[in-house]
C-alpha cells in the first residue's frame, strides 16, 4: 500500500520533541515537562524553543505526574516524560487520581516501553498496558514508527483528558509515508490484506509484522497485517473483522502476553463467537536479566525470526 515506505527504510531523530515544537507554535496552552530525562526521552527539541513553558521537575515522577495535573487544572495542556517504567512503578497513583480521575489535561510520553534497552527488570515496562488499560477515562496509544508518534503527539493535544503513549525515542524507524498515512484514533489499520494468517500488531512490532509478511508472500502464503495503535479505545469491531477472513492468526507485542493485545484481541474475538488457531508472540510472565538488545530479545522470542516463523511456519 502507498502508505507505507520501506520497512527497513530511514530514520527520523527525536519526533516527539521535533513534532511538539511545531505544535506548541500554534499552541500557547502547551507546556513540556520532565522528570531529569530531557534529552533521553526526546523532550530537549522543545526545552530549546519554548524554555519559558518548559519544567525540569528532577528525578521525581510521582511530582512530575503532580504538578502535570496541576497545570492542567489552570488551562495548560500538559506534556510530561520519562521512561515508562518509573511513571508506571512510581506515580501511578498520581496518574489515576490527579490525572485520570480528575480528567486532566494530561499527555505522558513513557520512553522504553518493554523490552527494549539492556539494564534487566529495573528498565523495563512489560506491563504497563495491562495495569493501566483498567485505568478509567485513560487513553492508551502504542505508535509505530517515527511518522505515526509525530501525528500522536498532535493528536494527543485534542483529545480530552489524559492519554498515555507508549513513546518511541532516538533515531526512530520511519516504516509509514508521511503523506499517505494518517493516524485516527481508535481505529485498527489493514496494512495487508490476506486469507491464510492474520497477524495483529501494534507498536513498533508492526514493522516486523510487515517483514514476516514479505518473507511468507515469497513462499506462496497470503498474509494479512492489522496494526493497532490504539489500546484503548480498542478497536474490537476490526479485529473481528480481519478475523473472520483468515485462517489462523499471530498476535505481535512487545509486552506481556497476558493484559495487553494478546489479551484485548482473545477477548474480542470470545465475545464475537469466533475461533481461530492463536500464536501470541510477547513476553513471557517473568522478569528479564540485563543483556544486548538482540541477545534478549532473541532469547524471549522477540526478535524478528521468531516472528517470521511463527508466521509462515504456524509454530
Amino acid at each position: 500500500m502507498g502508505e507505507i515506505l520501506d520497512v527497513e527504510g530511514p530514520y527520523e531523530v527525536a519526533p516527539l520533541g521535533r513534532s511538539l515544537v511545531e505544535l506548541a507554535e500554534h499552541r500557547p496552552e502547551i507546556v513540556g515537562l520532565t522528570a531529569d530525562m530531557g534529552r533521553f526521552s526526546d523532550i530537549h527539541p522543545f526545552r530549546d524553543a519554548h524554555p519559558d513553558r518548559f519544567f525540569q521537575i528532577g528525578m521525581a515522577e510521582a511530582d512530575l505526574v503532580m504538578i502535570a495535573a496541576g497545570l492542567a487544572k489552570t488551562g495548560k495542556i500538559a506534556y510530561c516524560t520519562s521512561y515508562s517504567v518509573f511513571i508506571l512503578r512510581r506515580a501511578l497513583d498520581f496518574l489515576i487520581i490527579d490525572c485520570a480521575h480528575s480528567k486532566a489535561n494530561v499527555k505522558i510520553f513513557g520512553g522504553m516501553p518493554g523490552l527494549v534497552n539492556p539494564y534487566g527488570a529495573t528498565h523495563q515496562a512489560t506491563d504497563d498496558l495491562a495495569v493501566l488499560r483498567m485505568v478509567p477515562d485513560l487513553t492508551i496509544i502504542d505508535p509505530c514508527d517515527a511518522t505515526e508518534l509525530a501525528q500522536v503527539v498532535k493528536a494527543v493535544a485534542d483529545i480530552e483528558g489524559t492519554v498515555y503513549v507508549r513513546s518511541l525515542r532516538g533515531k526512530v524507524p520511519v516504516v509509514f509515508d508521511p503523506d499517505e498515512y494518517e493516524f485516527e484514533l481508535g481505529t485498527a489499520r489493514r496494512l495487508r490484506e490476506g486469507t491464510d494468517v492474520g497477524v495483529i500488531s501494534t507498536g513498533f512490532m508492526t514493522q516486523r509484522a510487515l517483514i514476516a509478511e514479505s518473507v511468507a508472500k515469497d513462499r506462496g502464503l497470503s498474509v494479512g497485517v492489522l496494526h493497532t495503535p490504539t489500546i484503548k479505545p480498542f478497536d474490537a469491531q476490526g479485529v473481528t473483522e480481519f478475523a473472520r477472513n483468515v485462517e489462523r492468526l499471530v498476535i505481535v507485542e512487545n509486552h506481556q502476553t497476558t493484559g495487553g493485545l494478546a489479551t484485548l484481541v482473545t477477548e474480542a474475538l470470545y465475545d464475537a463467537g469466533i475461533q481461530k488457531p492463536v500464536i501470541r508472540i510477547g513476553i513471557q510472565h517473568r522478569f528479564h536479566e540485563s543483556g544486548s538488545q538482540a541477545y534478549i530479545e532473541a532469547k524471549y522470542g522477540l526478535d524478528q525470526e521468531r516472528i517470521t516463523r511463527a508466521v509462515v511456519e504456524g509454530v
